[in-house]
């Protein structure tokens, strides 16, 4: 064992970025109930009496049956890459006019999603996330608090959000999502008139474009009917921890990570927004590559 957690920590082997990956991905389940990978610890907690390696439930049956699961991934995403992009024939990816991405419908594909609130860093927003009725739709509800923690650090407050979980391939490698066949986002959504940040996160180049997010407003009219938005992508606009950013660029379609949800519009009460269907549409009608300007911030004089 202390020759796993050795493996685990070092980097000298050669190719040390790919293969801690893959070892860590194969150990996984032996490692399911430890805490080899961090070292904080919440101030005034007691420290642990055993060491991390000691915490380690070790079972060579769960290793070799996630060996086997990781295997029978990596044989799916071969064939699924030798017939064509996303497992289907050239001819029909180029022909597709509409994908369904998510439809909800069980608690499967609530699953896939995740909530958080401003309670994270003190606040007292509350979110949930059910299935609607006759399960034909995905419930967001809650109810939105301004009032800012008295920490002494934080300004602002009040925020609740949904969004897709990260889509993982095999062996724990990063998979994403790949739009650049369409031009538009297409939605099925019943509101109650408030608005909602639709956010697009792709995966960064480099470690300082961590929080970047592409976003754009999706306003809801509110009543008992529903609507069908579309949101072309050109419209998406960069921004960096909340601030929008001087630099624009169209969003990297073919870098898709997550997809998510987020209201914050600084009114105190109730919220609800039930989504049928979140998908993708190619408009032949918007001829739009990009809504901002584009320009050099240091133009040759």
């Amino acid at each position: 064992m202390a020759l796993t957690v050795m493996l685990l920590n070092g980097t000298s082997f050669r190719g040390g970025c790919c293969r801690h990956k893959v070892l860590l991905s194969l150990l996984g389940p032996f490692l399911s109930n430890s805490k080899l990978y961090s070292s904080y610890r919440r101030p005034g907690a007691e420290p642990e009496k055993k060491l991390s390696w000691q915490n380690a439930d070790f079972s060579f049956k769960k290793g070799i049956d996630h060996l086997k699961t990781q295997l029978s991934l990596l044989k799916k995403e071969t064939q699924d890459y030798l017939l064509g992009p996303g497992g289907h024939p050239l001819s029909q990816h180029l022909l597709e006019q509409t994908k369904v991405l998510w439809q909800f419908r069980s608690q499967e594909d609530l699953n896939e999603w995740v909530i958080s609130s401003d309670v994270e860093i003190g606040g007292k927003s509350k979110i949930y996330l059910k299935l609607g009725r006759n399960n034909q739709a995905a419930l967001l509800y809650g109810t939105l608090n301004t009032e800012v923690p008295r920490d002494g650090e934080t300004k602002y407050s009040g925020y609740c959000s949904m969004r897709s979980r990260p889509a993982v391939g095999s062996f724990n490698r990063k998979k994403y999502y790949d739009w650049s066949n369409f031009n538009s986002l297409y939605l099925r959504v019943r509101g109650d008139g408030r608005p909602w940040m639709v956010n697009i996160y792709t995966d960064p180049y480099f470690s300082h474009q961590k929080d970047d997010l592409y976003s754009y407003f999706m306003f809801t009219r509110g009543g008992p009917y529903w609507e069908e938005i579309k949101i072309p992508f050109s419209k998406f606009f960069l921004s960096s921890r909340g601030r929008v950013q001087d630099n624009q660029h169209p969003v990297w379609l073919d870098k898709i990570r997550t997809l998510g949800f987020t209201i914050g519009d600084k009114v105190d009460g109730p919220f609800q927004l039930e989504i049928d269907f979140i998908g993708l549409l190619k408009d032949r009608a918007h001829r739009e590559e990009f809504a901002y300007e584009t320009y050099d911030k240091n133009t040759p004089v």
